[in-house]
């Protein structure tokens, strides 16, 4: 038994250093490559040693920053699914089937064409607002009755389907607000170290928050009753990690649009790779969030090369088919 938990620790400690060596290396080749290749020298100059070069200038000024921005909202997207899965025990749970993105969303259009010179800091309550209605309009629907998994994943994709048209259908009506159909898509194409700047907080005192709660949530995935004689509020719980998922889903949403299935793929791989246990769960999560989102934005370069196109239709390539793989499993979180 004592090598058993020997040798599982290993394997984690292995799994560990293998995504951080990912990240890395994603990382540096979300900097390097481009229209305008940079050499792996050049990076680590630009990054260390910056001078008036013109790859020092790209590297700081633009694919740094980027790069940056696709670990932080890979890793608050990937958070706020698993947590979403826990408190729903759905596997099928995410910011985006739960309307929490299409909500995000939706205010951020109406806001965009009522105040045009709303500034990036404004955005992000209200994208908070925005979320926070998707999710509560979700769980309105899904009350009646006894609330069930599939109650809730067909409430919530119903809803989701509603706010995306009436998304568009702001967006059709109103011609000044065409500017926003790239970054409804999910994109983080241009943006720069103030897009940084706004996320920072938000994604790093979320994450901060999820870690540790990551206990109670491992204790709340066992059942209600189990928490309930543990000691646990539940009620408490549900309603904390819920207003994670908001912060989390809606400052992601307000800096890159509505990036789909990052949410919905993570949480499976890091339970797959870790276990069970929440406190290993949220924080290979965020991990694994940040890998999938680099990997794939640097792959998003090359659908239309050398011209830009948005990451969302990468991870939209990639989680479609997952989304209807656990559909047709129909499997929930192991308790």
């Amino acid at each position: 038994m004592t090598n058993l938990v020997q040798k599982q620790k290993m394997n984690k400690y292995i799994v560990l250093l293998a995504s951080v060596c990912l990240l890395i290396i994603g990382m540096i080749l979300h900097v390097a490559v481009g229209s305008s290749a940079v050499s792996f020298t050049e990076v680590i100059k630009a990054i260390f040693a910056p001078d008036d070069s013109k790859q020092t200038t790209i590297v700081q000024t633009l694919r740094l920053p980027r790069a940056v921005l696709a670990a932080l909202i890979g890793a608050s997207l990937a958070v706020a699914g698993a947590l979403m899965q826990a408190i729903t025990r759905n596997s099928l749970a995410s910011p985006q089937v739960f309307g929490v993105n299409a909500g995000a969303s939706l205010a951020i259009v109406i806001a965009f064409i009522l105040f045009p010179d709303l500034t990036s800091q404004s955005t992000v309550y209200i994208a908070f607002l925005g979320a926070a209605l998707g999710g509560m309009t979700v769980y309105l629907f899904a009350s009646g009755g006894k609330t069930t998994h599939v109650k809730l994943a067909l409430a919530g994709m119903a809803v989701h389907l509603f706010l995306s048209s009436l998304t568009q259908g702001v967006i059709v009506l109103n011609e000044q607000a065409t500017d926003v159909l790239y970054w409804l898509v999910g994109s983080i194409n241009g943006k720069d170290w103030t897009h940084v700047k706004i996320l920072l907080p938000w994604s790093f005192l979320g994450l901060l928050l999820a870690f540790g709660s990551s206990r109670s949530i491992s204790i709340l995935v066992l059942g209600e009753n189990m928490a309930t004689g543990l000691g646990e509020k539940v009620k408490w719980i549900r309603f904390f990690a819920g207003i994670l998922v908001i912060m989390l889903a809606g400052a992601s949403v307000a800096v890159a649009g509505p990036i789909g299935f990052v949410g919905l793929i993570v949480p499976h791989i890091a339970r797959k790779l870790v276990g069970g246990d929440y406190q290993r769960i949220l924080p290979f999560s965020a991990l694994l969030g940040a890998i999938l989102l680099v990997y794939a934005d640097v792959l998003s370069r090359f659908i239309a090369y050398p011209f830009e196109s948005p990451v969302g239709i990468v991870t939209a390539l990639i989680g479609a088919p997952f989304f209807l793989y656990l559909a047709r499993k129909g499997r929930n979180i192991k308790q």
